[in-house]
């Protein structure tokens, strides 16, 4: 009995252990059903900007300004300013040695003085003239002369009369050289065109100029209060840049902070490239040009903080369209439809972890964002990425 007993215990054991194992075995192949599920890696669709652009590099410049020159021959005798200053119009900036150009109105003022008293002694010689063809006239008229008397005194005050008249020409032009002497003894002394600073000095005193074939610069005053930017925008975006297009830019020194403005200006042509002539003057061969084709975009920004410098970089983008405080969606999370441009599809999960395909509507978009019009709410989540439970195993090779 006894016997019986503890055989009937045994196989209570065995069947209890059996049915552990049973249970154990379930949870195991459960376990292992569960992790062969795909994850997702997900996005919630959230409130936010969308900014569509155009993006481009620009150099800064002066609005305005004026490259100052010589327009005499001469040694540099006194420079009053220094790269940087600020000189108001009309401040006198150089000097030039005015020894030449005063020697020549010198002898020009002499000359026209002779002239002058030439003119004195004709104009007594045309009184003397007319004296003359008077008397001659009324003897004349008694036949108290002859007819050849009364033609040559005639004749004589003629000729001081046109005498008198030639005189009068020289003089005129010799005034008028006068007066361009006087022009350039005044250009000895180089006065500032505008107000604003000095950015940049060539000049250098004790320095000769020579201004016979062309006008030596100086130096350079520039309105610094207001800058333009020269942007390079490519033929492909460039109709998509207008006058009137806010713009936005910052500089490689000041990457956080954003100054923004409106499109002056799209020039209608590009830059001149390197004449021919100057590429065939080296004896390497001609490198072909770059297909990309750049136009110039300008705008103004203001500058009462001086913040911005001439030749600063600025990196611009021009805002072609934007959408604030909407609903976003990112473009990674969305699949085109084809034959439309702002239909797209997505997967959104569910409460209960399923994923459902909607179709999105989208309106403004960039690279990254896309502005949703339909098909999504505020809260959603949509798929970015399925990862297949594999994704996250080590893999062996031998």
């Amino acid at each position: 009995m006894q016997n019986i007993r503890l055989r009937h215990s045994r196989t209570i054991v065995r069947l209890a252990a059996g049915a552990a194992l049973l249970l154990v075995a379930a949870g195991a192949f459960a376990w292992w059903q569960n992790g062969k599920r795909p994850a997702y890696d997900t996005a919630t669709i959230a409130r936010g900007t969308v900014t569509q652009s155009v993006t481009a590099i620009g150099t800064l410049h002066p609005l305005s300004y004026v490259d100052v020159g010589a327009q005499v021959s001469g040694q540099i005798t006194q420079l009053h300013v220094k790269v940087g200053d600020q000189v108001s119009k009309g401040q006198l900036l150089a000097e030039i040695d005015p020894s030449v150009p005063r020697a020549t109105v010198d002898a020009g003022r002499a000359e026209l003085a002779g002239l002058k008293a030439q003119l004195a002694e004709q104009q007594a010689q045309h009184w003397l003239a007319t004296q003359q063809e008077t008397r001659q006239r009324r003897l004349a008229s008694h036949d108290a002369t002859r007819e050849e008397d009364v033609q040559t005194a005639t004749a004589t005050l003629r000729a001081a009369a046109a005498r008198i008249d030639r005189l009068r020409a020289q003089i005129d032009q010799t005034q008028s050289t006068l007066n361009g002497d006087i022009a350039r003894l005044g250009y000895t002394r180089i006065y500032a065109p505008m107000s604003g600073t000095v950015v940049t000095l060539e000049a250098r005193l004790g320095q000769t100029l020579n201004a016979t074939y062309q006008t030596p610069t100086l130096l350079r005053v520039a309105d610094l209060s207001t800058m333009t930017v020269w942007t390079e925008v490519s033929e492909a975006d460039v109709r998509r840049v207008r006058p009137g297009m806010r713009a936005r830019f910052n500089t490689l020194g000041a990457s956080t902070r954003k100054w923004e403005s409106k499109v002056r200006q799209v020039l209608p042509a590009p830059p001149l490239a390197a004449t021919p002539a100057a590429a065939s003057q080296t004896s390497q061969p001609a490198t072909p040009a770059s297909k990309v084709v750049l136009y110039t975009a300008l705008f103004d920004v203001d500058n009462a903080d001086d913040a911005l410098m001439p030749q600063m970089t600025a990196q611009v983008s021009f805002v072609v369209d934007e959408a604030r405080d909407v609903p976003v969606a990112p473009m990674v999370a969305l699949r085109p439809v084809t034959g439309t441009t702002d239909t797209f599809t997505a997967r959104v999960i569910d409460d209960a972890g399923r994923t459902q395909e909607r179709t999105v509507r989208v309106g403004v978009r960039d690279r990254l964002h896309a502005q949703v019009l339909d098909g999504l709410r505020e809260g959603d989540r949509i798929v970015v990425r399925e990862r297949q439970p594999d994704d996250d195993m080590p893999g062996f090779r031998l």
